[in-house]
């Protein structure tokens, strides 16, 4: 697989997070790249566990090696729990100041996706990649859910998925959305 400026870029801030022992995973379009149909991404989101506790020092110690994409980055990152950088090769990184349970979870479950010249990284799961997207419920996403169904298979845990979202769709007042996918992914073979 070629590695692209959106590859580069998020190589770059994973070496980052690593030299600072930070718990993270990609998800959003880098990880679509990896279990559903490849597209085109201008960014590469992630998720970084700061438990609600360290958006303070997270988003400085971000800021103090990676550009702001605005002036006021900051105070939208501590508002809205999204701080938006770029690369060092002008690439746009979304990072997601995470803490809820499945976003530990997700993290937690994150696994090494490699590539010819050695390099990795740490992606969310199929299925955590079908929640967060479920959960940001724009058509979009809903495409992407549609390729990682087709690519992924029975292999999708569907039990997990379902479990994993329920929460999220009530905190959001949409139970529609489970129903959604539930109907998506019984398309395909149950687990």
């Amino acid at each position: 697989m070629h590695i692209g400026p959106i590859l580069e870029a998020a190589i770059e801030i994973q070496a980052f997070l690593d030299k600072h022992r930070a718990r993270y995973c990609f998800i959003g379009g880098v990880a679509v790249q990896r279990w559903g149909e490849p597209r085109f991404t201008k960014d590469a989101d992630l998720s970084l566990l700061t438990d609600f506790v360290d958006d303070e020092k997270w988003t400085d110690l971000l800021l103090g090696n990676f550009n702001a994409r605005y002036p006021g980055a900051r105070d939208f990152a501590l508002q809205r729990r999204v701080l938006l950088i770029k690369a060092s090769n002008g690439t746009d990184l979304d990072v997601s100041l995470s803490g809820l349970t499945f976003e530990k979870n997700c993290i937690e479950r994150a696994s090494r996706w490699s590539f010819d010249n050695g390099s990795h990284l740490l992606t969310c799961s199929a299925e955590d990649l079908i929640v967060h997207k479920a959960f940001a419920d724009r058509p979009l996403d809903w495409i992407d859910i549609e390729g990682v169904i087709m690519r992924q298979g029975a292999a999708l845990r569907t039990r997990q998925i379902l479990a994993e979202l329920q929460p999220l769709a009530e905190l959001k007042e949409q139970p529609e959305i489970v129903e959604r996918l539930r109907q998506l992914l019984n398309k395909r073979k149950p687990d």
